[in-house]
Order: structure tokens, then C-alpha cells, then sequence
């Protein structure tokens, strides 16, 4: 179960923000579509993350943070995965650095999807249970 690999449960072309964008202009994005961490790319490249937690941190010190632009907060030092890595690496990842997304890269760096915790856990129930009695719309979905 574990050693399936990650582009079978990966969430492909997700949305990225990109390092130009104003941190006022994503939040307002993040908020309304409940992200709390999103890949950053350029030209297909993976750069960076941006989480909720960078925003907030850049707010504390700078009140005038809004007007920065994801490239002042993101995050550059990311763990990434490729597809062919294990679901159960992933699982290891999220246990041991508690975070919740991990991008999907191809070796020349390429965004290719990200992996979630919750794709994780989704994948792990439907395994053990594959009609879910309770939360069947958001289980099968």
C-alpha cells in the first residue's frame, strides 16, 4: 500500500502563485479557497512555497507587509518529491517535518502536482475501506 507511487494520488496542476504577486492579491486567494500553503513557480519552475504561516509572520513584523510580494516571504528551502517517490515517503515526510504539502517535481525541477497529507490519509482509508459510510461526498470526491 505504501509503495505506491506518489503520481497516483498526487493532485496535478494545482494552484501556484507566482514570486511578482502581491501577498495581499494571494491571501485574498488562499482565504477564499481555503489553502494554506501554495507552490510557487515560474516558467514551470518550482521556486518556492507560500503558507498562511509566511504571511502571517511577514504581517507581524511589517505592517505595511501587504504590499510585498510573495518572493519577500516564500519559503526556498523546500523538500519536494518526484512522482515515482512512495506515497509511504511522503507519509514519512509529513510525520517527521509537519507540514502539510510537498510539491511533486520532475529531476529538472518541473512543478508537476503536489501531494497532501490528506491525499495520504484519503488513500490509506480507501484502501482499508473502499465505500466509506461516513462523509462519502467528500471521501469520493
Amino acid at each position: 500500500m505504501m509503495n505506491e507511487e506518489v503520481r497516483r494520488i498526487m493532485t496535478t496542476n494545482p494552484p501556484i502563485a507566482t514570486p511578482n504577486q502581491k501577498i495581499s492579491e494571494i491571501s485574498e486567494f488562499m482565504v477564499n479557497n481555503k489553502y494554506q500553503q501554495l507552490p510557487v513557480a515560474e516558467d514551470g519552475q518550482l521556486v518556492g512555497m507560500l503558507t498562511t504561516y509566511d504571511m502571517w509572520k511577514a504581517l507581524r513584523q511589517s505592517p505595511d507587509a501587504e504590499h510585498l510580494e510573495v518572493k519577500d516571504v516564500m519559503t526556498t528551502k523546500v523538500i519536494k518529491i518526484t512522482p515515482i517517490d512512495k506515497v509511504g515517503t511522503a507519509a514519512e515526510l509529513f510525520m517527521d517535518k509537519r507540514f502539510k504539502t510537498l510539491p511533486v517535481v520532475n529531476l529538472r525541477n518541473e512543478l508537476k502536482g503536489v501531494v497532501t497529507s490528506f491525499d495520504v490519509m484519503k488513500y490509506v482509508i480507501k484502501q482499508e475501506y473502499p465505500r466509506p459510510i461516513l462523509y462519502r461526498e467528500t471521501i469520493e470526491s
